[in-house]
């Protein structure tokens, strides 16, 4: 299987693969005031800035497209930041085991 990663950052593998980013994808979304300063309605809209899919690849994107395209698209994945074999250096994500699916 082929990867392509339309995250902003490298994404890289417990076994040291890495997936330089090609592009970026995204979830277009609107903010509207509530009546408690600070805080917004999010509504969010379509996914901007993803490829067409391409047979034998897989789509590397943020766990918020993933969750937006679910039941649409069945070729992106998200990197396993939760999983418990993560390994993080001082809270920030260093390496991932895997890819979660929707």
């Amino acid at each position: 299987m082929k990867y392509k990663n339309y995250t902003p950052h490298t994404i890289k593998l417990n076994d040291g693969t890495e997936f330089k980013s090609e592009g970026v994808a995204r979830v277009a979304a609107e903010f509207k005031e509530t009546e408690i300063q600070g805080e917004f309605e999010t509504t969010y809209g379509e996914i901007q800035g993803l490829p067409e899919p391409e047979e034998g690849t897989k789509i590397i994107v943020s766990m918020m497209v993933l969750s937006a395209a679910k039941g649409k698209r069945n070729d992106l994945v998200a990197p396993a930041t939760g999983h418990p074999e993560c390994i993080r250096n001082e809270g920030r994500i260093v390496s991932v085991p895997g890819f979660v699916i929707s």
